[in-house]
C-alpha cells in the first residue's frame, strides 16, 4: 500500500468533492423537489411550499460550487474531459438555477397578474435542472459515450431523476408544513414512491449492463456477498417510505421526517454504491484519481484553502439550519413588479 503524499492527497480531494457533491444532491434536491411540486398546489399551498425552503436553497448550492470548485482546482484533466463532454447539460442546469432564483424573488413582489407566471417559471426551472443533473449522471457512468444504448440510459435519467427530488421535496413538506398542505404533501410522497422505486431498480440493472467495469465490481465473489447490505437497506427505507406514507395517523403522530430520513438514506447508500463501482476511476475506464490529480505541491497548496473553506461550509450550514428549523411561516416583502 502507498502512502506517500503523492498517493493520499488525490484520495482526499476526491472525498471532498464527493461529500460537497453528495450534500448538494441531498440539500439542493429537497427544494428542487418542491419546486417540481408546485405545479400541484393551491395559491395559498405555494407560498408555505416557496417559504419552506427560503432560508436554505440558496445556501445548498454552496455545495456544487465547493465540488465543482475541486474538480477544477485538484483533477484539471478530469475537469477538461467532464466538463467539455456535459458542456450542453450543464449550460441547462445554469439556466434553470437561474430562473429559479429570478422567479424565487420575482414570485413574492409580483403583482397578482403576474405571480402565476413566476410560479411556473420556479418550477420549469426546477424541471430544467433536474433533468439536465439526471443526463449528466447517465452520461458519466456510461464513459460518454454517445452510442444508442448509452444515449437510452442518460435520457432514462434524466427523467425519473426528478421523482427522486420531488419524494426528497414531499418529505421535507411533511416535516416543515402541517394541515392540509402535510397532508397533500403525504399523497405526494406516495405517489413519486413508485417511479423512484423502479427508476432506482432500472439504474441499479443498467448500469451494470452499460459498464463492464460496474459489473466486475458488483458481480464477482465474495464482493457480491458483502455488498448485499446496500440493496436491502435501500429496499428497507423504500418500506419505511411506504409504511408512513399509507398511514396518515403515523405522520400526525409526530413521525413524518421518517420519510425524509430514508429519502436520504437511499440517495446517501446510492451514492456509496456509485463511488464503489468507480473507484479508482474519477473518469470511468479512462482516468484515474492520481492520472487525473494536479501536482503534489500544488495539492498541497490547494489543501490549505479547502481545511479553512470546508469547516466554514459545514459550519455554516448547521448554524442556518438551527436558527430557521421549525415550520414554515409566509414569506413578505415589501414593493410589486
Amino acid at each position: 500500500m502507498d502512502f506517500t503524499w503523492a498517493h493520499i492527497l488525490p484520495l482526499v480531494f476526491m472525498a471532498v468533492m464527493g461529500l460537497a457533491l453528495l450534500a448538494y444532491v441531498v440539500l439542493d434536491g429537497y427544494d428542487l423537489g418542491v419546486g417540481l411540486l408546485l405545479p400541484f398546489a393551491t395559491d395559498d399551498e405555494k407560498d408555505a411550499m416557496v417559504s419552506s425552503i427560503g432560508p436554505f436553497w440558496d445556501a445548498n448550492e454552496t455545495w456544487l460550487v465547493l465540488g465543482v470548485g475541486v474538480l477544477l482546482v485538484a483533477f484539471p484533466l478530469a475537469h477538461g474531459i467532464v466538463l467539455s463532454a456535459l458542456y450542453l447539460p450543464v449550460a441547462v442546469m445554469l439556466i434553470g438555477l437561474v430562473l429559479r432564483g429570478v422567479s424565487f424573488d420575482f414570485r413574492v413582489k409580483a403583482r397578482a397578474a403576474h405571480k402565476m407566471t413566476w410560479n411556473r417559471l420556479f418550477a420549469l426551472g426546477s424541471l430544467m435542472a433536474a433533468a439536465a443533473q439526471g443526463w449528466m449522471l447517465g452520461s458519466y457512468l456510461t464513459g460518454f459515450d454517445h452510442g444508442l444504448r448509452s444515449t437510452l440510459f442518460s435520457l432514462g435519467i434524466a427523467l425519473t431523476l426528478p421523482t427522486g427530488y420531488a419524494l426528497l421535496g414531499a418529505g421535507w413538506l411533511i416535516m416543515k408544513t402541517g394541515d392540509a398542505l402535510q397532508l397533500r404533501a403525504v399523497r405526494w410522497a406516495r405517489t413519486m414512491l413508485w417511479p423512484m422505486g423502479a427508476a432506482l431498480v432500472g439504474i441499479s440493472l443498467a448500469s451494470p449492463m452499460i459498464s463492464q467495469t460496474v459489473f466486475d465490481r458488483w458481480f464477482s465473489m465474495p464482493q457480491f456477498i458483502g455488498l448485499l447490505p446496500i440493496p436491502v437497506a435501500c429496499a428497507v427505507a423504500f418500506y419505511a417510505v411506504f409504511h408512513v406514507t399509507s398511514r396518515p395517523n403515523v405522520v400526525a403522530a409526530g413521525y413524518g421526517w421518517i420519510v425524509f430520513a430514508s429519502t436520504v438514506l437511499i440517495f446517501v447508500l446510492s451514492f456509496l454504491g456509485l463511488a464503489y463501482s468507480l473507484y479508482p476511476y474519477i473518469v470511468i475506464d479512462r482516468l484515474t484519481v492520481w492520472q487525473a490529480a494536479s501536482a503534489t505541491k500544488s495539492l498541497f497548496f490547494i489543501f490549505v484553502g479547502v481545511a479553512i473553506t470546508l469547516p466554514a461550509i459545514i459550519a455554516y450550514t448547521i448554524y442556518m439550519y438551527r436558527v430557521f428549523w421549525g415550520r414554515a411561516r409566509e414569506l413578505s416583502y415589501g414593493g410589486n413588479y
